[in-house]
C-alpha cells in the first residue's frame, strides 16, 4: 500500500525565530491532534534544516526534507548543497524539479535525472516535479508536457529505484494563484501519471508509488482533493507556513 504524504514547501520564507516558532506549533499540534498514517515532511529553507530537525527532537513522526540539491556529489561548486550533506544533516526527502526551479532556474530534464540520480544514491527520497504552465493546458498539451517531464526525469531508473521516487502533479497555474485544480482535474492528471509508469514499470510498481498534488491545496480543499482514488496527498506551499492549516491538511490525507 503506498504512502499518504503531506509535504510542506516553505520556499524561501521565514526568518529562523519565525521557522523555529512555527516548526514548534506545527509538532505539538500535530502530536496531540494528528491520528492519521499520512506522512508529514517540512521541506525548509537550507539554513533551517539541522535548527528544525532540533526542535522536532528525536522521534518526531515529521521528517524533515531540502527543496533542492546540487547535481553533484562534492567539489568545488561554490554555493551549491550535496545530497550527501543533506543525508548526514539527517534530511529524509529532497524536492527536485520544482516548477519555480525550472522556470527561472532553468533545469531542464537531463539535469534533473543527474539529481534523482544523486538524491537516491544518498539514501534520500526524492519529490519530483512535474507540471504544465496555464497556456499549455489550454492548448490542450498538458499530458504530453507532463510525461516528456515524468521520461526525461524519471524513466532511465530501474524498478527498485523508480519505487523509491514520489512524483508531485504542480499545475503551475494554479501554484500560489489561489487557483486549483477541480478535484476531476487532479484525479485526471495522476491516474495520467500513473498510466505512464505502468506502461514503462507495470501496474505493480505504478500503483506503489505515491503521486501528491501541488497548486494551492489548503485547509478547504485538501479533503476532497485527497479522496480521488490517484492523489496520494499534498504538496503545499502558501498553507504551510500556517500551523493551523498545516496540520489540518495532515489530517486531510488520514
Amino acid at each position: 500500500m503506498r504512502k499518504k504524504i503531506v509535504a510542506g514547501n516553505w520556499k524561501m520564507n521565514k526568518t529562523l525565530d519565525e521557522a523555529l516558532a512555527l516548526a514548534s506549533e506545527i509538532a505539538e499540534m500535530a502530536k496531540d491532534e494528528v491520528r492519521s498514517n499520512a506522512t508529514a515532511v517540512l521541506c525548509t529553507p537550507f539554513p533551517y534544516l539541522v535548527p528544525v530537525l532540533r526542535v522536532l527532537g528525536d522521534g518526531s513522526s515529521i521528517s524533515v526534507g531540502a527543496q533542492n540539491c546540487s547535481a553533484h556529489e562534492w567539489g568545488a561548486y561554490t554555493g551549491e548543497t550535496s545530497a550527501l550533506m543533506l543525508a548526514s544533516l539527517k534530511a529524509r526527502y529532497v524536492i527536485i524539479g520544482h516548477s519555480e526551479r525550472r522556470q527561472y532556474f532553468g533545469e531542464d530534464g537531463p539535469l534533473l535525472a543527474a539529481k534523482v540520480d544523486i538524491t537516491l544514491r544518498a539514501g534520500l527520497t526524492p519529490i519530483f516535479c512535474c507540471g504544465e504552465p496555464l497556456e499549455v493546458r489550454e492548448k490542450g498539451g498538458h499530458q504530453d508536457l507532463v510525461g516528456e517531464q515524468i521520461a526525461a526525469g524519471l524513466f532511465h531508473l530501474g524498478d527498485a529505484q523508480i519505487r523509491k521516487v514520489v512524483i508531485a502533479y504542480e499545475p503551475v497555474w494554479a501554484i500560489g494563484t489561489g487557483k486549483t485544480a477541480t478535484p476531476d482535474q487532479a484525479q485526471e492528471m495522476h491516474a495520467f501519471i500513473r498510466s505512464q509508469l505502468a506502461k514503462k514499470y507495470g501496474d505493480a510498481t505504478a500503483s506503489e508509488i505515491s503521486i501528491l498534488y501541488g497548486g494551492s491545496v489548503n485547509a478547504s480543499n485538501a479533503r476532497e482533493l485527497f479522496s480521488n482514488a490517484d492523489v496520494d496527498g499534498g504538496l503545499v506551499g502558501g498553507a504551510s507556513l500556517k500551523s493551523r492549516d498545516f496540520v489540518e491538511i495532515i489530517k486531510a490525507a488520514g
